[in-house]
């Protein structure tokens, strides 16, 4: 008798899961932005997670999404730390975190992380539904 766990009901949560993972390394790699906003040389840092996610989804280029969500190899699919615009600085220290532009991606991954929360809880509940 097969279970719940070797069927492809857990696709969807497990590329939520990376992708809210994503999401708050990308808050601490902000955070982390934000207290070095008058380390002198410092460069800013960002997370990539969507470029991966969108390769992974196109290589199943005429399928459905359920098909290409459960094609994702998970083990490829990490998100990469990156120093942003590392030959650019607007700043005679060398510096390029602006306070505004900072506290703008942390407000737009914040509602990043509640969406994906959010989904990951829907997703507990379609398969809670399901089961009844």
């Amino acid at each position: 008798m097969s279970s719940l766990i070797d069927t492809n009901a857990y696709d969807y949560i497990n590329v939520l899961d990376k992708a809210a993972d994503a999401s708050w390394l990308r808050n601490d790699a902000i955070s982390n932005n934000l207290a070095n906003v008058d380390t002198p040389g410092y460069k800013r840092q960002d997370v990539d997670f969507e470029t991966q996610l969108a390769q992974a989804l196109k290589r199943s280029r005429y399928t459905s999404m359920d098909d290409k969500v459960a094609d994702v190899k998970m083990n490829r699919l990490n998100p990469v730390t990156y120093t942003d615009y590392a030959g650019f600085s607007y700043r005679l220290d060398g510096n390029n975190v602006d306070v505004d532009t900072e506290g703008v991606y942390l407000a737009k991954n914040q509602i990043v992380y509640q969406g994906l929360t959010q989904s990951i809880t829907q997703e507990f509940k379609n398969l809670q539904s399901v089961m009844k």
